[in-house]
């Protein structure tokens, strides 16, 4: 999955759309992702190609679904998806030289699996003549958001299709001749294939990806838990989609027609329209109150949101920012994304709640000097040994048992108890025991960065 930046501020560049649990969800998109294939007889385990940074998030949301035998891939550069694909492919071979993939973005809307789960066991049966099968969404509107797939001529046994033609987001005008026609299908971005065709296409349609790919392979630093692509290797890759590096050239792509329930929830007014509304054609979450509000989507994260006399708007409150929005102008919110992030404004990056590989920490107060933070440490889970050039800290523990080094020292802190950390000092703090700790945190200084940390062990290997 990309940056979700249309469905700012809940998803940020550090945890994107796949990652969160969406009101009325269990678990999150990436998550959902895998458990409803749950019932697909042969099934291996997964291969996740994801940002470096996130793969933490990925790790942890993986174990929390007892998935740990699953090859975490980190891609140190983000080149679309025929590289990552590529990667996971070669990965796949390795393993075992006649693998199918499924290949599937992790941030997808299913309602009916069992639907997508009868899609690919009629797909296994046409990887088996070399086909390269996508998945196209049967359109019930004419929507402008999505790239199209024009069906071609029929394969016998079945409701598969020759794959006529790919083509790019349409204006509405062609989109309602689309839908009208019944000849055109959503492009879902789902994959399936041989691991050995698909390379064999992209070295026949796009060969500097392909070679690329090979020797970024072959530099793969194989870890315990994580394998890292090359950055040089990789870097030097050039970014292309599956679509047009591979989908759009090959001579054996097949299109299987897809009624799942399916969305991208790549924007509000999709969440909007996947949701049961009320009477009034609202879908409300959190604490809410509205009077005269109609075909609206309130959400309220952490505070009460009113809304009067409004039609057709998203509001959505984060504890450090507030969109409101035309919900017809859903798409346009990553506009204002990008200017946060051309005006260096953390609010485009960063969580309220940023997630570590040991917990999270939660910004609660900050001003010129200053800043008060909620840090919340997994049981087992230890910071890294640090200092800070610019800042002193004053730990105080709300919750739990919490150990303490604090330069030569080493202490046990209670409920209610507290440490200083002068600058320049190392320290740690650690859980060793089954119960999460909480401190407040209180740094003081010139400069609140969190750039202004020098590590010198690290249970997750961020010791430069």
């Amino acid at each position: 999955g990309g940056s979700g930046s249309r469905l700012w501020p809940l998803s940020r560049a550090q945890l994107p759309k796949q990652f969160i649990e969406l009101p009325g969800q269990k678990g999150s998109l990436f998550q959902a992702t895998l458990t409803r294939l749950a019932t697909l007889a042969g099934l291996g385990d997964p291969i996740v190609v994801c940002n470096a940074e996130h793969r933490f998030l990925v790790a942890e949301q993986l174990r929390q679904l007892g998935q740990d035998r699953a090859s975490i891939l980190l891609e140190p550069v983000g080149r679309n998806t025929a590289p990552a694909v590529a990667m996971a492919a070669h990965w796949a071979m390795e393993h075992d030289p006649d693998a199918q993939l499924l290949v599937l973005p992790a941030d997808h809307w299913i309602t009916e699996p069992q639907a997508l789960i009868a899609a690919v066991e009629q797909g296994r049966t046409l990887t088996a003549d070399g086909s390269l099968v996508t998945f196209g969404i049967v359109p019930g509107a004419p929507e402008t958001g999505y790239g199209y797939i024009e069906k071609g001529e029929a394969i016998a046994g079945g409701d598969a299709r020759r794959v006529a033609r790919f083509v790019e987001k349409p204006d509405r005008a062609t989109a309602e001749r689309y839908l009208a026609s019944g000849d055109y299908l959503w492009n879902s971005g789902m994959f399936l294939f041989t691991a050995e065709r698909f390379l064999a296409e992209l070295q026949r349609h796009a060969d500097d990806i392909s070679r690329a790919c090979g020797d970024a392979f072959g530099h793969l630093q194989r870890g315990s838990d994580f394998i890292t692509i090359p950055d040089t290797e990789f870097a030097a890759c050039r970014a292309d989609s599956i679509d047009y590096a591979v989908m759009e050239k090959t001579d054996a792509a097949v299109v299987l027609p897809l009624e799942a329930g399916w969305s991208d929830l790549g924007t509000w007014d999709a969440i909007w329209s996947a949701r049961a509304a009320d009477s009034q054609g609202n879908v409300l979450s959190g604490d809410v109150l509205t009077e005269a509000v109609h075909n609206s989507y309130i959400q309220a994260g952490s505070r009460l949101v009113a809304a009067v006399g409004l039609d057709g708007v998203v509001v959505v409150e984060t504890p450090d920012a507030v969109l409101v929005a035309d919900k017809g102008q859903a798409q346009a919110v990553k506009a204002i994304v990008e200017r946060l992030h051309k005006d260096g404004r953390p609010e485009a990056d960063c969580p309220n709640v940023v997630r570590r590989p040991w917990g999270t920490y939660q910004t609660l107060a900050i001003d010129d000097g200053w800043q008060v933070k909620h840090i919340v440490v997994n049981p087992g889970a230890a910071l890294s040994l640090q200092l800070h050039h610019r800042r002193a800290e004053h730990w105080t523990v709300i919750k739990g048992s919490a150990r303490v080094i604090v330069g030569d020292e080493e202490l046990t802190l209670a409920v209610n108890e507290s440490v200083h950390i002068p600058l320049g000092n190392k320290h740690r703090l650690a859980n060793d025991g089954p119960g999460l700790v909480e401190i407040i945190e209180v740094q003081v200084g010139d400069y609140l960065g969190e750039d202004d940390i020098v590590r010198f062990d690290d249970r997750y290997g961020r010791v430069e």
